[in-house]
C-alpha cells in the first residue's frame, strides 16, 4: 500500500467503457508511476474502475512488459495479493538538450533512470553543429541497449532556448551564424537521422516537467520552478499540469524586474543567471570553462561566490513575490546546472530573503530544492514523448 492515499481530487478517475481501455491503460500507468507497486485492489479502490476490468488491464499491459509482477504479500484473508509495478526496461527515451553552451543527448529508460549520455560544449549553438552532434552521438547512445530492445525507444524530446538569435549579445555570438536558428525546422531534420517522432519544448519547461514526471517527494499542485542554466528560466505547474501557455513560453521568469545591487530595478536573469557568475569570475581572472563542462564542482573564489549567491537569492525572492501575487503558489523549487550543496545554499538563502521582504496580502509558498538534479533539461526532454504515449493530461480529465 502506498504511505498516502491517491489524490481524489486530482479527477484521476476511469471508465469501465470497452471504448476507453486506452485511456485507462494511462491511468493505471501514471498512478503506478506516482505511487509505486500496487495491487490489482487498490487500483480499483483508486480509479473506481472494476477489479475485473482492472486486472485486464494490468495484464495486458504486464503481456506489453511495461509492468513487473512483484512478490506475492501474504497473511491476508483470501487470495495473496500481488504487487504490480512499472518495468523499467518497458520503454525507452531519447532526450536532447540544445543549451547555449553545451548539448546533451540522453537515453532514459521508463523511470528516468539514464541509460547512456554524451555530451558538447561549445560557445554558442548552431544549427549545423547540433545536428552533427546528433548523427555522431545517436548511434553510441542507442548501442547502450541490447539489439532485441532498441525496438522500444519510443521517441525523442528536444528541450531548448526559444528565439535563440535574440541572445546573441548576451552569449557574444555572431548574428549571421544565430540567425540561422530563424527558420531551421530542427525537429524535422534530427527527426529524419533518428527515423523517430521529434517533439520540441521550451528548456526550462521542460526541466520543470521533468520535476513532474521522474520528480521524487510529495509533489506541489501548483508550483513556480527556477531553473539556473547560462541564464536562469522557469516553468509554471497549475493544478498538476505543466502550464506551457500560448506560445510555450509561460513561466519565463527571466525578464521578471527585481531590485539589482544597487537598488534599481534589473532583470532576473541579470542577477541570477549562472553566465553572470561567469562574466564576475572572467573579470577577476578566474576562468569559467569549468562551469559549462560539469556540474559537480565549482571552483570559484569565495567572496565572488558569495557575491553572486546573495544577490542570486534576493532576486528569486522577489521574483517570487511577484509570481505568489499572481498566482496563489504552493510552492517554488529550485534547481539548476550546479552542484547539489549550492543548491541547497540558494535555496537557504531564498528562504531568507523572502522572509526579510514585506508579505502583506499575500500567502507565501513554501521554497524548496528540486529534485531532479542537474540533468533535469535533458530528462524533461525525454519526458514528452514520455507522457504523451503513457501518462493521462490532466486537462482532459476537468469537468
Amino acid at each position: 500500500m502506498p504511505d498516502r492515499p491517491f489524490p481524489e481530487a486530482s479527477g484521476f478517475r476511469g471508465s469501465n467503457q470497452s471504448g476507453m481501455r486506452a485511456h485507462n491503460e494511462r491511468l493505471v500507468l501514471s498512478i503506478l508511476r506516482q505511487q509505486g507497486a500496487l495491487a490489482k485492489s487498490d487500483l480499483a479502490r483508486m480509479t473506481g474502475l472494476s477489479v475485473q476490468t482492472v486486472s485486464v488491464i494490468m495484464r495486458s499491459l504486464e503481456q506489453d512488459g511495461l509492468l513487473l509482477r512483484g512478490e506475492p504479500i501474504r497473511g491476508r484473508i483470501g487470495q495473496p495479493s500481488v504487487p504490480m509495478s512499472l518495468d523499467a526496461e518497458g520503454a525507452f527515451f531519447l532526450g536532447l538538450k540544445i543549451g547555449r553552451r553545451s548539448a546533451d543527448l540522453m537515453l532514459v529508460d521508463f523511470l528516468g533512470r539514464v541509460r547512456a549520455s554524451r555530451r558538447r560544449v561549445y560557445r554558442y549553438p548552431t544549427p549545423s553543429g547540433v545536428v552533427a552532434f546528433v548523427r555522431e552521438a545517436l548511434p553510441a547512445v542507442c548501442d547502450a541497449l541490447p539489439p532485441s530492445q532498441r525496438d522500444r525507444i519510443g521517441g525523442m524530446g528536444i528541450a531548448m532556448p526559444f528565439q535563440l538569435w535574440s541572445w546573441v549579445r548576451y552569449i557574444g555570438a555572431p548574428q549571421a551564424e544565430m540567425d540561422a536558428w530563424r527558420n531551421h525546422d530542427i525537429a524535422t531534420e534530427i527527426a529524419a537521422i533518428a527515423g523517430m517522432p521529434v517533439h520540441i519544448q521550451n528548456d526550462a519547461t521542460a526541466a520543470c516537467g521533468a520535476e513532474l514526471v521522474f520528480g521524487t517527494g510529495e509533489k506541489p499542485k501548483d508550483f513556480l520552478y527556477f531553473y539556473f542554466g547560462t541564464f536562469i528560466g522557469g516553468g509554471l505547474v497549475l493544478n498538476g499540469q505543466l502550464f506551457t501557455g500560448r506560445t510555450g513560453n509561460a513561466g519565463g521568469v527571466g525578464p521578471l524586474p527585481v531590485p539589482g545591487p544597487d537598488g534599481r530595478l534589473e532583470r532576473l536573469f541579470d542577477v541570477a543567471s549562472m553566465s553572470r557568475l561567469a562574466e564576475m569570475m572572467e573579470q577577476a581572472g578566474e576562468s569559467s570553462d569549468h562551469l559549462w563542462e560539469q556540474h559537480l564542482q565549482w571552483r570559484v573564489s569565495p567572496g565572488l561566490l558569495e557575491n553572486w549567491l546573495q544577490h542570486a537569492a534576493e532576486g528569486l525572492a522577489y521574483a517570487t513575490l511577484s509570481a505568489a501575487a499572481l498566482v496563489e503558489l504552493e510552492a517554488v523549487m529550485i534547481d539548476g546546472w550546479m552542484p547539489a550543496r549550492i543548491r541547497a545554499e540558494i535555496t537557504r538563502r531564498t528562504i531568507a530573503a523572502l522572509n526579510r521582504i514585506d508579505l502583506s496580502g499575500v500567502e507565501p509558498p513554501q521554497i524548496r530544492e528540486g529534485t531532479v538534479g542537474a540533468e533535469a533539461r535533458a530528462l524533461g526532454a525525454a519526458a514528452i514523448p514520455l507522457a504523451q504515449r503513457y501518462l493521462i493530461d490532466p486537462a482532459a480529465l476537468q469537468g
